[in-house]
Order: structure tokens, then C-alpha cells, then sequence
């Protein structure tokens, strides 16, 4: 069991710099910020919601009777607040967890009236993983006061964690889907068939009923070879999806791969999912504080965060170009003189015996 817990902590308590860990709270906490302005009508409504509509579930399974219209509305207006805040990192100890638990009672309030709001579920669990995070020790607002801003603290396993456990759980949610496909419909899946047939169904449908429907998926349905393709490629994005933890070049294929379904699933039944379709969905795949060496947003973080260089950037212009982020950092300590090996990151347990000494 201690080999066990040993190879997990060396797998997913990874070294990882502190500005990828806040790439990912601005990306996220910034989609999510925008979906509910976006969607701002949409959640207001839902204060009109009558008890003979009420299904709830998830985390509010237990609740009998609608929530009262003056929950709803503070709930939201606290979730959007705090959602800026979130992604500021601004009070990120108080107001992450916060944020996350409003967003959460609120999406979920959304899907208990029979529509179930799947898209936004992934949104959600990247936030819960966010703010149990130390996601604000880099790249947070100080009031506009540039000279305020520190370094960023050195790379630790502290800020890899939660990038693996929100990869993992992206991995998870495509697997979900390709087995419920498989529940629901089985291997035929894989046939094209049902594809063809449900396409056909939600365009001719939507047409009926005078709402927006895919010209393209109109007409595509008429060829029907390309409906098996179609539908191994899809099975195959979703029960495959764990390739995308072997490694960045994995990462990166099947990133796009899926990308390009839900790319494709909007163009054929103009049904479109926001967060994967802006790749922020995928974005712990990948070393997003590099985001922050492109001129526009480096001088757009300098203006928000402050004029302090990070220590990923400030390690990677010591070396040759091209050089793995980890890697630049170990051969920056390694020129200083400081050791030619790399650096031990102790495990939490290491770290908690040394606190009770």
C-alpha cells in the first residue's frame, strides 16, 4: 500500500510553476464569469420556476419547495462578484471556495427543473478543484499597485496537483459519456446508424418547432457511409480519452481530436458545448502560463497583476529556446551553483513531520 500511495504522490504531486496553476484560475474563473452574464436571464428566471416543476437533484436532492426569488437573485449577483474576485485572486482563500459553492448551487438549481444543463458540469468541478487550490500565489490583482508585486514563489508540487486531478477529471467526463452511449444505444453506436438517426431527429424537429437548426446536418444525413466513421471516431475520442494523460504530444492529439467533435456536433445539430469549443476545457493539459509570453497578454497581466517577471519566464530566458519550463528552472538553479541535481519536492507527509518537529 505505501508503494502505492508513493507512486501516486510521484505521479500526480507534480513540480509545476506557480503562474501555470493561476493561468488556469484566470481562464476558467474568466469563461465562467462571462457564461453567467451570458446566461444572466436564463438563471434570473428561474426565481419564476413553480413547485410543480421542481426536480431536483445532485447536491440539492433535498430540497422540497423552489427557492425563495430573493435567494436567487442575491445568489447570482454573489456568484458574479465572486467570480470576478475568483479570477483576480483577489481574498482567494475566502472567496474561491465561496464562488465555487454559489456556482455550483446555482447550476444545479438550473438542471431541477427537468432541462439537465450537462454542459456546465465540467465548468463546475474545475472550479471546486481551483479553489481547494493555492491558485492565487501568482498573477493576482493588488489594487493596481505595481510596485506591490512580488515574484512569483518557486515551482512545487503544491501547484501541480490540482492541473493533474482537473485533467483527470476531463479525461473521466469523455469516458462517462462514451459508456452511457454504449448503455443506451450499445455497439450500434459504432454502426452509424443511431448517429444518422438522432441527427436527422434534431434538425427535423427544430425545424418543426421554428428553432435554429444545421442546414449542414440537413444534408449530410444523406450520406450514409460516412456515418460508421463518424461514429468510431467519436467512441473512439471518447472511451480513449485517457491517452491524453501519457504525455503532452498525447495531450495534444486527442485534444484536438475532441475539440473537432464538438466542433462537428455544431455544425451538424447546432448544439454547442462553450467550454471544450474555447479549449479552455483542456487548457491543464498544457503549460498555460506560456499564454503569458504572447505581447498582448503579457502586458495586459503586467497591468493587472503587476511588472514582476515571472520565475518561469525569468528561467526559460536563461536558456536555449525551446526548452521544457521544468526544465529551464532546474538548469537556472544548477548554473547559480545551488546543486547539479534537481530539486526534491518533499511529500505532504515529509511536509507535515517537519511542521510537528
Amino acid at each position: 500500500m505505501k508503494a502505492l500511495l508513493r507512486a501516486i504522490d510521484r505521479r500526480y504531486y507534480v513540480v509545476a510553476p506557480a503562474e501555470r496553476l493561476a493561468a488556469l484560475r484566470i481562464l476558467v474563473g474568466g469563461f465562467a464569469v462571462v457564461l453567467l452574464l451570458v446566461s444572466a436571464p436564463k438563471f434570473w428566471a428561474l426565481a419564476s420556476f413553480s413547485a410543480a416543476e421542481l426536480a431536483p437533484v445532485g447536491p440539492l436532492f433535498w430540497l422540497e419547495a423552489p427557492l425563495a426569488p430573493g435567494v436567487v437573485y442575491g445568489a447570482f449577483v454573489a456568484c458574479v462578484l465572486g467570480g470576478i474576485a475568483f479570477t483576480l485572486g483577489v481574498g482567494y482563500g475566502v472567496v474561491a471556495p465561496i464562488f465555487a459553492a454559489l456556482l455550483l448551487l446555482l447550476t444545479t438549481y438550473r438542471s431541477s427543473f427537468g432541462m439537465k444543463f450537462h454542459t456546465e458540469n465540467l465548468l463546475v468541478l474545475h472550479v471546486l478543484l481551483l479553489a481547494a487550490a493555492p491558485a492565487a500565489d501568482a498573477w493576482r490583482w493588488r489594487g493596481g499597485d505595481a510596485a506591490r508585486a512580488t515574484a512569483a514563489p518557486a515551482p512545487h508540487g503544491r501547484y501541480g496537483w490540482a492541473l493533474c486531478a482537473m485533467s483527470v477529471v476531463t479525461v473521466i467526463t469523455y469516458v462517462l459519456a462514451g459508456i452511457a452511449k454504449i448503455r443506451n444505444g450499445g455497439w450500434e453506436w459504432v454502426h452509424g446508424d443511431l448517429l444518422r438517426a438522432q441527427i436527422a431527429y434534431d434538425n427535423v424537429r427544430k425545424i418543426e418547432l421554428g428553432s435554429l437548426h444545421s442546414p449542414l446536418g440537413a444534408a449530410v444525413v444523406r450520406v450514409a457511409w460516412l456515418f460508421p466513421i463518424l461514429g468510431w471516431l467519436t467512441m473512439a475520442v471518447e472511451l480513449l480519452a485517457p491517452v491524453a494523460l501519457l504525455g503532452r504530444r498525447w495531450a495534444s492529439g486527442w485534444a484536438l481530436l475532441a475539440w473537432g467533435f464538438h466542433a462537428g456536433v455544431l455544425a451538424v445539430m447546432m448544439i454547442g458545448f462553450p467550454y471544450p469549443l474555447t479549449f479552455i476545457a483542456y487548457a491543464s493539459l498544457f503549460r498555460a502560463e506560456r499564454l503569458g509570453d504572447v505581447r498582448p497578454v503579457r502586458r495586459l497581466v503586467s497591468w493587472l497583476f503587476g511588472g514582476s517577471r515571472s520565475s518561469a519566464a525569468s528561467a526559460r530566458s536563461s536558456t536555449t529556446a525551446g526548452v521544457d519550463v521544468d526544465t529551464a528552472v532546474t538548469t537556472a538553479v544548477t548554473t547559480a551553483g545551488a546543486t547539479a541535481e534537481p530539486p526534491r519536492v518533499p511529500s505532504p507527509k515529509e511536509e507535515l513531520a517537519e511542521r510537528e518537529d
